[in-house]
Order: C-alpha cells, then structure tokens, then sequence
C-alpha cells in the first residue's frame, strides 16, 4: 500500500524506526508503566505471537525495549520501554503525526473523515463478531483531531 510505503520511509528517514518499531514504542509509552505483557501487546497491534516475538527481540538489540519479569507469574515477563525507546519515540513521533496529517488528513474533509470513520467501525465490528483480534484504528482519534469535529 503506498501510504504504508510512504510512513515506513519518512519513519525510518528521520527517526531509523519502522512502523512496526513504531507501533510497539506507541504502544509502550502509552500503557501504565510503560510495559505490556506480549499477549496484550499481541491483541493491541494485531500481530501474531511469533512476530512480534521475534521483532522484540530485534529492539532489544537495539536498547529500545527490555523484558521484565511478572512478578505474579513465574513464566510471563513485561516488554519495557527503555530510556533509549522513551527517546526515540519521542522524537519520532512529531514529524510521524505531520506526515499521517499530510499524507491522510489534511487530505479529506470532516465529512469524508466521518464517513471513513463509519466504514472502519462496521469492518472493525464485523471483526470482532467473527472473533477476529481487536485491533486499534486510530479512527477515532483522527476523527476528533479534525477541524468541524
């Protein structure tokens, strides 16, 4: 898709992240304490277990994430954001919104932001009915962030 292509490059031009680093660092910096277990993390960006596994382990090298053990169950651990990941995403993120902004939003009027809201919420709880993983669509957040709304 050409706007995913498009993100990916501004993402990894300005800040060396990906999207799918991206996601994982949103996903971090917004959550209490900064961590997630994986299995939330999974549902939260619509990944499979093994994927984002093996993409943790990745920013581990990277410092941008660590693993903490639960303290409530010996077999789980959290996924971190790290100092190096808090950085990062704070960084990256004010030239990522300018880019969705001109890429997506600024792009369309209230109405057709409306409208693109309406038609992801149906696909979203046709999803969920058929007992697909819930996944995040930002929808509306961008629908609120417009002007008219």
């Amino acid at each position: 898709m050409p706007l995913a292509a498009a993100l990916n490059r501004q993402l990894s031009r300005d800040s060396n992240l990906s999207t799918a680093d991206y996601a994982v660092l949103v996903q971090l910096s917004e959550s209490e304490g900064e961590k997630l277990r994986a299995r939330d993390m999974v549902v939260a960006i619509g990944w499979e277990k093994s994927r984002l596994s093996h993409h943790i382990r990745r920013m581990e090298t990277r410092r941008l994430v660590g693993r903490e053990d639960c303290p409530t169950d010996g077999r789980g651990a959290f996924i971190t954001l790290t100092p190096a990941g808090r950085t990062a995403i704070e960084q990256a993120a004010p030239g990522h919104v300018d880019a969705v902004r001109s890429y997506f939003i600024d792009l369309l009027t209230p109405a057709q932001l409306e409208s693109f809201a309406e038609i992801a919420e149906k696909i979203g709880a046709r999803l969920q009915a058929d007992g697909c993983a819930e996944i995040e669509t930002g929808v509306e957040a961008i629908a609120a962030d417009c002007p008219g709304n």
